[in-house]
């Protein structure tokens, strides 16, 4: 194989397929809605002629799993969440059971290569230790492979690791949203061992947007958009390549979550992660939770 090749395929094997807009009419840019089967059906090609073999779902993201399922995703690692536990479940164990066998069935598969919380906050509350519990006995029982917590923000770590041991965590990063760098935690969980997936690269396609494009309530930012279009005028990358190569740069990462709204989508992502550009000035990063997670945007 040509060294360019290897070096191609090595990056996607770094690419986790996200496939929350395969239910879900998902993402600031998204302008069509959720993904139709047939388009589904072909991004899943794509992406595994390419080399990736590993996807996101979640009990949460419609009828993703479902239809994942009717594809066919035999071979693929499948990595699923699971929602907040109902305040009137009376067996923590028994209602985590459930969500992995409905998960199983719906995506046709013996087993998760992971299991996330959707909201570890949980793990704090009366039930966390039977909820942690519950995690590792869908472990021990073979239906899942690796445990874990898909966060939002840094400071959940430092609360959950304190009690808990994690095999997979999935958290926010992008070039405005360096704070799981910068907090320390992605140097401990890498010389921990714990699997490492970054998700929201592009923030939600945020900054994929043409500043003519821009929804009007991200406006307070715009000396920040100044800084971003310039930087990426002068070092004559597109923002999708600065988005991949942002993420594929970090070396103690093991996985960058993409989601696509198209199969031209995904080609386009795929010829982008082929290289990498220089990194993005230090500078070029904000700490204004209203606009680096998402779901706040609603209330703002």
């Amino acid at each position: 194989m040509p060294l360019c090749s290897k070096i191609c395929a090595s990056m996607n094997s770094r690419l986790v397929l996200g496939t929350a807009q395969f239910g879900l009419a998902y993402g600031v840019a998204n302008r069509d809605g959720a993904i139709g089967s047939a388009a589904a059906a072909e991004i899943i090609g794509l992406a595994s002629t390419a080399g990736i073999d590993t996807l996101d779902t979640a009990v949460a993201y419609g009828n993703s799993e479902s239809r994942l399922g009717e594809i066919g995703i035999r071979g693929w690692k499948a990595i699923s969440k699971i929602p907040a536990v109902p305040v009137d479940t009376v067996d923590v164990f028994a209602w985590v059971t459930g969500c992995v066998d409905r998960s199983l069935r719906a995506l046709r598969v013996e087993s998760l290569y992971g299991l996330l919380l959707h909201q570890p906050s949980q793990l704090s509350g009366p039930r966390g230790e039977s909820l942690y519990r519950a995690l590792l006995r869908t472990r021990e029982d073979g239906k899942v492979g690796k445990i874990g917590v898909s966060i939002y923000s840094p400071e959940e770590l430092d609360i959950h690791c304190a009690r808990y041991q994690f095999d997979l965590v999935q958290a926010p990063m992008n070039v405005l949203d360096r704070r799981i760098r910068v907090s320390g935690w992605l140097a401990k969980l890498h010389d921990s061992g714990v699997e490492i997936h970054i998700r929201s690269v592009f923030l939600q396609g945020l900054l994929l947007l043409d500043r003519s494009h821009m929804p009007s309530q991200f406006s307070r930012w715009d000396s920040l958009w100044q800084r971003w279009h310039a930087w990426l005028e002068g070092s004559a990358v597109t923002p999708l390549q600065a988005c991949l190569g942002f993420g594929l740069a970090q070396p103690d990462i093991d996985g960058v979550v993409v989601g696509v709204d198209s199969p031209s989508h995904m080609r386009e992502i795929l010829e982008n992660a082929r290289g990498m550009s220089e990194p993005p000035p230090v500078d070029l990063q904000s700490d204004d939770i209203d606009l680096i997670d998402p779901s706040r945007w609603r209330s703002h």
